[in-house]
């Protein structure tokens, strides 16, 4: 298959290239770069007006399989992330049963590589049942394909045992990735401790809860020489010590999902369990510290945190229903219109936020988040005058449950390709 992408202005970060450009793919491979391509091509696509960058990287989601294959699974889950323009993807593991075993793993690798039309990468949890009291081989499931390790929707709240695993992936050269959450002090909070839980009258989640652990595990991966990645970060103080962790010399990311660097606990204004999520919608005062992380550079890439539920999960209410929002089919539009539209960062810094760097965190640089001869062809055609309001009915996931339903946005992906092949057409 061959296919010829005409008159796109290429953003590449690798390379720090912005400009109008031919990109000639054959099979799964980019073979030119370069001005007025006249090579015969399968496929002909005409991106006058349109930034083309490469392969969206989320670096975190939630596929829910197996186990909650209702709510989601990796079929639907990588139809959805093409929808949004990711072609790689890692999947956290508080799957069902937890990714804490070899025979898991391998059934999420198989499965992907046979039915998924993007690249799904799993993430291992680092404990057995994520019940944070033995660590699983990590040995093991490093070598047969985990990507990183986390204990995705909690931290291991033995520090010695933390510690153990973070002396354990530096050796292997592995990644941790961090979800920040004190137990004990998060209780039986619900929103963020302010405006909305007032408000609503539940339990708050004050912003220590994320900071606490958040300067423990920087201090703790220094010390380990271990690589971190914190997760979802959303308060102010967080931020912060990420930025201090590697002023320090720590070897530390960080992600911000879109609905923390868009929405405060003051935009919930109706009781929609839409609005749950962990962490928690911060205060404008934190929202204000994430737009100043993306103008400073402390904020390296852009993860949706995608977590869908079912309609019914999502009824129950602020104080039953389950935390989390679907992401990854919106968060490319949000991304343009709340950061690159208002002038807080460039088409090409969106490029690396979601691309470069994310591949670079997984250690995927060689291959993937660059637009260069010789790079796997994982490229997305992203149209920014289109302007559109978020229809959550259209959604390529089984889900729906944003709380960005109906949101006007601008910029929308029109074409996915992975490995050459064109796995999302808008017109189509």
């Amino acid at each position: 298959m061959k296919v010829l992408i005409k008159n796109g202005r290429v953003l590449n970060p690798a390379t720090e290239f912005d400009g109008i450009i031919d990109i000639f793919i054959e099979d799964d491979r980019i073979s030119k770069v370069q001005e007025n391509i006249t090579d015969e091509a399968d496929v002909t696509i005409d991106a006058s007006n349109k930034l083309v960058m490469p392969g969206f990287v989320d670096i975190h989601v939630h596929f829910r399989d197996p186990g909650f294959e209702y709510k989601e699974d990796i079929i639907t889950g990588s139809r959805a992330a093409a929808r949004g323009g990711v072609t790689t993807v890692c999947a956290m593991p508080n799957t069902k049963p937890a990714m804490d075993n070899t025979q898991t793993l391998q059934y999420v690798l198989d499965k992907a590589k046979n039915s998924a039309v993007i690249d799904v990468m799993q993430v291992s949890a680092i404990t057995k049942g994520q019940d944070g009291a033995e660590l699983v081989d990590m040995e093991a499931m490093f070598n047969i394909g985990a990507i990183a390790f986390s204990e995705d929707g909690k931290s291991i709240m033995d520090i010695n045992l933390y510690k153990e695993s973070l002396k354990k992936a530096a050796k292997m050269g592995a990644l941790v990735m961090a979800h920040c959450e004190d137990k004990d002090l998060v209780g039986k909070g619900v929103l963020n401790e302010g405006a909305a839980s007032k408000k609503y009258n539940v339990d708050g989640i004050s912003n220590s809860v994320e900071d606490v652990i958040t300067a423990r595990d920087i201090f703790l991966a220094k010390e380990a020489g271990a690589k971190l990645h914190i997760s979802h970060c959303s308060t102010e103080g967080s931020l912060a010590l990420v930025k201090m962790g590697k002023e320090l010399g720590a070897d530390v990311t960080v992600e911000v999902s879109p609905h923390h660097f868009i929405l405060s606990d003051e935009d919930i204004v109706t009781a929609d369990s839409n609005f749950k999520m962990n962490p928690p919608l911060r205060s404008k005062k934190d929202v204000n510290a994430m737009i100043q992380g993306f103008r400073d550079g402390t904020i390296d890439a852009i993860a949706t945190d995608h977590a869908p539920h079912s309609r019914e999960e999502k009824a129950l209410g602020f104080s039953e229903s389950p935390v989390g929002v679907v992401g990854i089919e919106t968060s490319a539009s949000l991304t343009y219109t709340a950061l690159v539209e208002t002038g807080v960062i460039s088409s090409l810094e969106m490029a690396r936020k979601m691309s470069y760097n994310p591949a670079k965190i997984i250690g995927k640089q060689e291959t993937i988040g660059d637009i260069s001869v010789g790079k796997y062809a994982d490229i997305v055609i992203f149209d920014p005058d289109k302007e559109y309001a978020i229809d959550v009915e259209e959604f390529a996931s089984k889900s729906i449950n944003s709380p960005f339903a109906g949101k006007k946005v601008k910029g929308k992906v029109a074409n996915t390709i992975f490995r050459g092949k064109v796995v999302y057409d808008e017109q189509k």
